[in-house]
């Protein structure tokens, strides 16, 4: 009874945490966007993305170095579908949201090709290092895109926007980020030893409770921005950290070891993950609808369902 009191206390710690820390790293993002002079999705997709996908990096790195990079891969995929899935699920739940298709530019369409392309290269049953180190290549050179847009977009909006402080900015964001990791890590920790004590297999807390802990950084910013009416940080946030997750993530794992893979497992991920971003696609009107958001949430729940009857979970 007390360690089930202990693990429940650092749950509760870090939703506190993952709160306070959100705040403060959205503030941080908005005012980079200001001081940067660029638009506020394009930090989301770049300097906020890679930032709250940090876990999974710690996580995929660690895995790697121990030899265990298929813990790395499956964490990556499954956090792109509880990005997409439940994260974004549940912040159309808050209402319809407002994205213009073509403020989405190239990062949709290569969002929706990464996991097409890390299907292929595992169709041997083995990502390679030579296979991992192409999708770092696919990663750099699209990161070098996103900085010649924002280049770009301050060349065309000039010194119309006095920049922000860079010092408190830079305290806000990494503040804010150093708070959401350590309560994703709390969340893990508390959330695993209830799981454990209640007897739940491991694969399961593997499959649900990791990728939702590393998750937790995307799940409070999405919240907030919506909260704050910022919907295009949310969005940015998502997509971004999509593409960190299949592509520098899961690049870093394979060139560090080789990962063999199941084809079936982590077919279900990229498939389902795959669908579920293809309903992030605004209508003509630019608009994504509440009832996207109730069809996200289900093919959130066939995934995990479909993903414990892949791994052969029957029950405690």
């Amino acid at each position: 009874m007390l360690h089930f009191s202990n693990d429940l206390a650092l749950v509760v710690v870090a939703i506190v945490l993952a709160t306070l820390g959100g705040e403060f790293f959205l503030k941080g993002v908005l005012r980079a966007a200001d001081g940067l002079r660029v638009p506020k999705l394009l930090v989301a997709t770049t300097l906020a993305a890679c930032a709250t996908s940090a876990p999974e990096l710690t996580v995929s790195t660690v895995a790697a170095l121990a030899g265990q990079p298929e813990i790395g891969l499956g964490d990556a995929l499954g956090s792109n579908v509880v990005n997409i899935g439940l994260i974004f699920g549940l912040a159309l739940l808050f209402g319809p949201i407002k994205v213009a298709r073509g403020e989405l530019g190239r990062d949709f369409p290569l969002a929706l090709f990464a996991p097409l392309l890390t299907l292929g290269l595992a169709a041997d049953g083995v990502l390679s290092r030579g296979e991992g180190g192409l999708l770092l290549v696919i990663f750099a050179a699209w990161v070098t895109a996103s900085i010649r847009a924002g280049l770009h977009h301050r060349e065309v909006i000039g010194n119309s926007t006095a920049p922000s402080r860079l010092g408190w900015t830079l305290v806000l964001t990494m503040g804010g980020l150093i708070a959401l990791v350590t309560a994703g890590r709390l969340f893990v920790m508390g959330a695993t030893g209830i799981a454990m004590n209640l007897g739940v297999d491991t694969y399961v807390i593997g499959a649900t409770i990791v990728a939702v802990g590393t998750s937790l950084p995307e799940l409070v910013t999405v919240v907030l921005a919506r909260r704050r009416g910022h919907d295009e940080v949310g969005v940015g946030t998502l997509i971004g950290s999509n593409l960190f997750n299949g592509l520098a993530i899961v690049g870093t794992a394979a060139s560090i070891h080789p990962v063999h893979v199941s084809l079936a497992e982590i077919s279900v991920a990229l498939v389902m993950g795959m669908t579920a971003l293809s309903l992030l696609m605004p209508n003509h009107a630019g608009t994504i609808g509440r009832l996207r958001g109730l069809v996200l949430l289900v093919a959130y729940s066939v995934f995990v369902m479909v993903t414990l009857a892949v791994g052969g979970y029957t029950g405690p």
